[in-house]
């Protein structure tokens, strides 16, 4: 099987604004935690760490190493420093006179999603790559000595503070760090509340010199940009030093695991099994997605699927069914497991990458969660219960669902699940949490409540709701006549017409009054929002490409056409659709600033890179026979995964050219629909 390494060269990582400092990579453990940072090994956000665990409730996910700050030194006594000198890592002290210049990145490169660098320090050439073992809180960097004339001395420094991901930079969990010795292991320990970090180097005799606990006061130059705290302070005990020779490597390993995890395996052969996974994963793919940018959009989707190691108790009930419990962590760096997000990306992230048991395992990981007929909207991090407003993820769940059974056919599922599903037709129909509920009157669906934002349009700064979309929004009752349609097939199927019959009516129902209510002939294109809380808004958005992108189509066959040119003519880009037309009020056309500033922009023209998923399958229902004009509209998207987050794709982009991306570096629903849609477009 071919090996899938995409290369920055030097004078790519050397150029202006878009050079090492601003390209970020990223490897995830599948629990939740992650390593990531700058090309340039620089530590421009609270985010940026080499590892952040996935640790029990009330936890999370923790920063429990931030950088390894890392010198060579050659025969000659130079020394170079390996990563950038903004990492925070190498303290204010005597040691800083040391470093030398800056060593040249001659290369970055991921291989098989796995981050390497090359540098060149006099006349050394270093090669230093980060592994994550599957299923573990373990981080090794390894360092690999491919070209000297005599052997190298390495300087490894650990920097940290504990410290949860979404907290600011100067609140870490402790302040006072104790490390303790026991030969060659080293443990870090800051009370008896938070994890111990373990450390040791592999490899070669490398002692540690401990010098009084140095902390630093470390600037995040994007969390200054974005409108958060910038300045905190990092601790780092003392530094491990010893000598590397030509053709030789050492592994630095850390980890909240016991020893017995750390030292199971030595370090060659956790990356020969973490490669194995990785090829056997792109393998298992639908076989257009085997090869080149897509293969590494398959690795990328792994990322995003994880066991949420903070739910124990989840865990174990799942187990004691013959269940596994998989959710989708829905972007990196912040966000947690989001349901509208899991089931909108479920088939690219699943089916589409030959993952069907996780799949199933998602399907009743939310199952399970259903409460009062809604599944949860997220689940904070370190928190084992989910918030529930959201009036789309739970219509979403239908339609993971029949992508599902239509894949494997698995009808047990399908039964294990009905009861639950009626139930959230009940609930629906007779009105639940938050305003949703159907209209009697032309059984369309309506939802909102004052503080809260239900649609995917979300943003909400403080008290204020940026895009409220209170009433019957368009995407809303797509979604809803799309879940009456399958679960009237599914209830036919399973118990007989008469069973079907109800909901067959209902769908009948919301099919006529959405026709009659969402078309808006003076704009040639369908209303937002209708029977909202003030009138009926024009605005022209994507929602509309739903009512003729799903399996169902609640529009009229005579109205794709103006509907789907309104899209390509006012709101298509190379990478998504935008949020929001330009001319309309409200229209932002970039997405930059502090919260408040973001949030504005967030849906008010802000591109959307899933958004091209719907906007393909409405492509193609009408112009069926066109899949080479379909897969064009995805090709915006392979010079991104040079840029941004390396081999993966942003949540967002400015409305206008350069399109500049935004948001996460890596978005669930972004890669997952990509994909989905490269398969579909295969001829």
């Amino acid at each position: 099987m071919a090996d899938f390494v995409r290369r920055l060269s030097r004078e790519v990582l050397n150029t202006g604004p878009n050079g090492a400092e601003t390209r970020e990579w990223l490897v995830a453990n599948g629990l939740g935690g992650y390593a990531s940072g700058s090309v340039s090994g620089a530590v421009t956000r609270r985010y940026h760490g080499l590892l952040i665990a996935a640790l029990p409730a009330p936890l999370g996910r923790v920063l429990m190493l931030s950088q390894l700050s890392d010198v060579v030194i050659d025969a000659d006594g130079r020394s170079y420093r390996l990563s950038s000198r903004d990492t925070g890592g190498e303290p204010d002290d005597g040691g800083s006179r040391e470093e030398g210049q800056t060593a040249a990145l001659q290369e970055f490169r991921m291989e098989e999603g796995l981050p390497v660098w090359r540098f060149r320090a006099g006349g050394a050439v270093i090669e230093k790559q980060v592994v994550l073992p599957h299923g573990q809180n373990i981080v090794h960097v390894t360092y690999r000595v491919m070209e000297a004339k005599a052997p190298v001395q390495l300087r490894l420094r650990p920097v940290m503070a504990f410290r949860t991901l979404e907290s600011a930079v100067d609140r870490p969990l402790a302040r006072d760090y104790r490390i303790s010795a026991a030969g060659q292991r080293y443990e870090v320990s800051a009370g008896a509340d938070l994890p111990v970090l373990r450390m040791a180097i592999e490899g070669g005799d490398f002692p540690m010199t401990l010098d009084g606990g140095i902390r630093r006061d470390v600037y995040y130059r994007v969390e200054d940009e974005r409108g958060y705290q910038a300045r905190g302070s990092l601790w780092t005990p003392g530094y491990f030093s010893g000598e590397v020779g030509p053709g030789q490597s050492i592994t630095f390993a850390a980890a909240t695991e016991d020893w017995w995890r750390l030292e199971a395996l030595p370090p060659p052969d956790v990356l020969v099994f973490e490669m194995e996974r990785r090829r056997r994963i792109i393998h298992n793919a639908n076989p257009a997605l085997r090869d080149g940018a897509m293969a590494e959009l398959v690795l990328s989707a792994d990322s995003f699927l994880f066991v949420p190691a903070g739910r124990v108790a989840d865990q174990m009930r799942a187990r004691a069914e013959g269940d596994e419990v998989r959710t989708v962590i829905a972007g990196y760096h912040w966000f947690t497991d989001w349901g509208r997000d899991t089931m909108i990306a479920l088939e690219g992230l699943t089916l589409a990458t030959g993952r069907h048991l996780e799949a199933g395992w998602i399907l009743h990981t939310f199952g399970h969660y259903i409460r009062d007929g809604l599944i949860p909207n997220m689940f904070p991090d370190g928190k084992d219960r989910g918030l529930y407003h959201t009036a789309d993820a739970t219509l979403w769940f239908f339609h993971a669902l029949h992508r599902y059974l239509a894949a494997t056919g698995d009808r047990d599922t399908l039964r294990l699940l009905l009861p639950k599903l009626r139930e959230v037709i009940d609930f629906h129909r007779r009105g639940t949490r938050f305003g949703i509920g159907v209209d009697p009157k032309d059984g369309l669906l309506r939802q909102g409540q004052e503080g809260y934002q239900l649609t995917w349009m979300d943003a909400k700064v403080e008290d204020w709701v940026v895009t409220p979309r209170r009433g019957k929004a368009v995407e809303i009752n797509a979604l809803w006549h799309n879940a009456l349609r399958l679960m009237a097939g599914w209830l036919r199927e399973e118990d007989g017409e008469a069973a079907a019959r109800p909901l067959s009516e209902l769908a009948d129902q919301a099919y006529a009054s959405f026709n009659a209510r969402f078309w808006c002939p003076s704009a040639g294109h369908l209303f937002d929002v209708v029977d909202g809380e003030h009138g009926d808004d024009i605005a022209c958005r994507p929602n509309q490409i739903f009512a003729i992108s799903l399996d169902h189509p609640v529009l009229e066959r005579e109205r794709w056409e103006p509907v789907v040119e309104t899209v390509r003519s006012r709101l298509l880009t190379p990478v998504g659709l935008r949020s929001l037309a330009p001319g309309c009020r409200d229209y932002k056309a970039k997405y930059f600033g502090d919260l408040r500033a973001r949030d504005a922009a967030y849906h008010q023209g802000t591109v959307w890179g899933w958004l091209i998923g719907p906007y393909v399958d409405a492509w193609l229902k009408l112009h069926p026979e066109d899949k080479a004009g379909a897969r064009r509209l995805l090709e915006g998207f392979l010079p991104h995964l040079d840029e941004a987050g390396i081999g993966t794709i942003s949540e967002i982009f400015d409305a206008e050219a350069p399109f500049t991306p935004r948001g996460c570096i890596s978005q669930a629903w972004s890669v997952a629909e990509v994909l989905r849609c490269w398969a579909k477009t295969e001829s």
